[in-house]
């Protein structure tokens, strides 16, 4: 299945490959109001077959209860699914239902390929978590462009026995930038440069995560390379020189903070709530180790994949009832616990499956992390794809290297970005 990672597709292509969609089409009555009957085809991304029994069982459910139903299941694999939309959508062939990531939608939401559910269902707000609702809203659109299915988040995990060694209280955890950066400092100084409490260079997340404007309000051009980012910057730049960071972060074949953490090669790492077990699984020796707490600034990133309904579809009526239906809190609840993901509905959070801990830490950061995502945010703008990604991450390291002032480093990534921002 797709890792609920922030899904950057790179879709400046897309939106023009997607032109001439019209857009038309489609049921002229509500599909709220319509007769619940005939064939709709759903598209999932890479989840059969290891969840078919899954699907197979939602469906012959949802033909159950509408007699007079038929849904074809059609799953795509992983690689290359962005593509597969775009072709899909500029021919007229976009299934009734179709599993996206936000920032997948965007470009067909502009060309006018997807349906404006919040037109056909006014308690969205009452029903779905709200930042994950928010997701499928675009800048310079009114409406809301899909529904919110599985969700995760991240929380932060620390070494306990690394900074119990350094002379730092495991009880006392940072819970802002700056508190781990002072902590990473004693961490260094007491260790004699051993340990280190921090394991990556900021991303565009960390700038969203402190306040930092990534783009304009019609997300047009860049506005991140603001003195107050600059300064923030400036603070990694010197905890990197200062000696807090293992020297590989900048390097082409970093691991990841996560591959670091497992290896005992740095004492901090972001990840969501499954992620425990992941590092207790591939270093038994963690498991006396670790320790849990909220994500940094107390902003908790959200990872969203969704579900849209074709503007072109001819059962919209059927295609709505189904999506509501997979997307109803007892059925996500059986998907969250195959998938080790959270489910969209405000519903959901009195469930003791989340919201207790069996008393593991496995249960505690399961918790943990559930608890988390009633404030979490997507906090890369949809807009802000790969290649921009790739443009201010390399501004970011040769900040860090010393090579540019971070103001001018940012300075720098706005232009290239912008330049791409144009041609969307």
């Amino acid at each position: 299945m797709p890792k609920l990672i922030p899904a950057a597709a790179a879709f400046a292509v897309a939106a023009l490959a997607l032109t001439g969609c019209s857009g038309g089409g489609g049921t002229s009555d509500s599909p709220a109001a319509g007769d619940i009957k005939g064939e709709i085809t759903v598209q999932t991304w890479a989840l059969t077959p290891k969840f078919q029994p899954y699907l197979d069982k939602v469906i012959k459910g949802f033909q159950d209860k509408y007699p007079g139903t038929t849904v074809k299941l059609l799953d795509q694999p992983g690689d290359g699914y962005s593509d597969k939309i775009v072709s899909q959508a500029s021919t007229n062939s976009l299934p009734d239902v179709v599993n996206i990531p936000p920032d997948f939608g965007v470009a067909l939401a502009k060309s006018g390929a997807l349906l404006d559910v919040a037109s056909v269902d006014k308690d969205l707000d009452k029903t779905y978590i709200a930042g994950a609702l928010d997701a499928f809203k675009y800048r310079g659109l009114d409406g809301t462009f899909g529904l919110p299915w599985y969700l995760n988040t991240d929380i932060s995990y620390w070494n306990g026995t690394q900074m119990s060694a350094s002379g730092l209280d495991p009880k006392k955890l940072p819970t802002t930038v700056d508190e781990q950066i002072a902590q990473a400092k004693i961490m260094h100084d007491n260790s004699g440069g051993k340990y280190f409490l921090m394991s990556s260079k900021p991303t565009v997340t960390d700038f969203a995560r402190a306040g930092v404007p990534i783009l304009n309000e019609d997300g047009t051009k860049s506005a991140f390379n603001t003195d107050q980012a600059a300064t923030l910057l400036q603070k990694y730049v010197d905890a990197y020189h200062a000696g807090y960071y293992p020297s590989s972060v900048l390097n082409d074949d970093y691991l990841g903070n996560s591959q670091l953490f497992t290896k005992g090669q740095v004492a901090f790492s972001s990840g969501g709530g499954p992620a425990y077990k992941d590092f207790t699984r591939d270093n038994p020796s963690l498991t006396k180790s670790i320790v849990m707490g909220p994500a940094l600034n107390d902003q908790p990133p959200l990872y969203v994949q969704g579900l849209a309904i074709s503007k072109q579809s001819k059962n919209q009526t059927t295609a709505l009832a189904f999506t509501k239906w997979l997307l109803s809190p007892e059925n996500q609840l059986e998907f969250g616990n195959l998938t080790n993901t959270f489910p969209s509905t405000i519903a959901s959070a009195s469930d003791p499956s989340l919201s207790k801990s069996d008393g593991t830490p496995a249960g505690d950061a399961k918790v943990l992390a559930f608890n988390s995502l009633q404030k979490a945010k997507v906090l890369s703008p949809l807009e802000f794809n790969d290649a921009m990604n790739k443009i201010l991450n390399q501004q970011v390291s040769l900040a860090m290297k010393g090579d540019v002032a971070p103001k001018k480093a940012l300075d720098d990534a706005a232009t290239q970005i912008d330049k791409l921002l144009a041609n969307q």
